[in-house]
């Protein structure tokens, strides 16, 4: 073969390479990004082992939504910013590191009042309807772990279940927090065991530029035991595939 033929090949599939690498980067940069679940904390909603897509557009930009958190977005706050809306699962940014990602569902916007009585939610005074629904089994670490589950609705309608393995934790009753300008207030769907805005000093409220987009759909799933990929048929979750996540 010529020397210039080959060259010429290679060059082509560096192209190649390279263009692809492009999309990829603005397909996740500005569309959608793939995250995995790592923890319990958003039982029953979101199971240990299930990959979903994130969709970055959902809220606009900020540098949280760029790899590698580069400030191409000067300052705080948003670029085409969208607000989220009460019950969206999301993902952003820990506040106390700004690297670490958290998935969890936003519950308080901004100048609303937060807290919880006895594990029952309370909006800006109001309690929420929660109605008791069938007990609960679940595997966490290898672990099964018995706990109540609820039908929350949000005052919008918008209605999800969590779980609650005692109704006495003392994050089950909280001060009244305020929701300053500009944060949101989230909480793992798994009451028990979960860190989130009740914990100021471990996460706390969550600024609008930590936010990194929405959780869409569960594109795959296998038994969070099963991390080695020859593991994944045996343990693969088919119902959860493709679910739509609410």
């Amino acid at each position: 073969m010529p020397r210039s033929k080959a060259a010429g090949g290679f060059a082509e599939t560096v192209k190649t390479i390279v263009y692809a690498i492009v999309i990829a980067l603005v397909v996740r940069t500005f569309f959608f990004e793939p995250f995995n679940i790592p923890s319990g904390s958003m039982i029953p909603t979101l199971l240990v082992g299930d990959y979903l897509f994130v969709s970055k557009y959902s809220y606009g930009f900020s540098r949280h939504s760029l790899p590698f958190g580069m400030p191409l977005i000067p300052g705080p706050g948003r670029a085409w910013f969208s607000a989220p809306a009460r019950g969206d699962v999301a993902v952003f940014k820990l506040p106390t590191d700004n690297r670490t990602d958290y998935i969890k569902r936003i519950v308080g916007l901004p100048g609303d009042t937060i807290q919880l009585k006895d594990s029952v939610l309370h909006i800006n005074g109001e309690p929420i309807q929660r109605l008791r629904v069938e007990d609960a089994a679940y595997t966490e670490n290898g672990v099964v772990r018995r706990a109540t589950r609820y039908l929350e609705t949000l005052p919008s309608g918008r209605s999800y279940h969590v779980v609650e393995q005692t109704e006495t934790a003392f994050q089950d009753t909280t001060p009244m927090f305020t929701i300053p300008h500009a944060h949101y207030f989230a909480m793992g769907d798994n009451r028990d065991r979960s860190r989130d805005s009740r914990f100021l000093d471990e996460v706390g409220m969550i600024p609008v530029e930590n936010l990194v987009g929405r959780a869409e759909v569960i594109f795959f799933s296998v038994d969070g035991s099963a991390w080695k990929a020859w593991e994944w048929f045996s343990s693969l979750r088919g119902s959860r595939m493709f679910m739509g996540i609410r």
